[in-house]
């Protein structure tokens, strides 16, 4: 059985351009395409966004924590 050979792609095709018309399958195409490029428009739009604030995130010096005052000594009465 395997794959489905050049020829078989072929008649799937002459059926597809039968049953719907050429017109119907150049617009779908289109209309793919167009969300295909908005899909990675937004992506791109999301990582411009992100971008600077992760990068400040990733890098474990950036982040600020309270360091103990390691002059002071501290006498424990008890």
């Amino acid at each position: 059985m395997g794959g489905l050979s050049i020829w078989h792609w072929l008649i799937v095709l002459l059926v597809v351009m039968l049953v719907f018309g050429t017109g119907k399958v150049s617009n779908l195409m289109g209309e793919f395409g167009k969300g295909i490029k908005t899909f990675k428009q937004n992506i791109a739009d999301e990582d411009g966004k992100k971008g600077p604030a992760d990068a400040s995130m990733s890098q474990p010096d950036s982040l600020s924590a309270p360091v103990p005052d390691q002059n002071k000594t501290t006498v424990n009465q008890g």
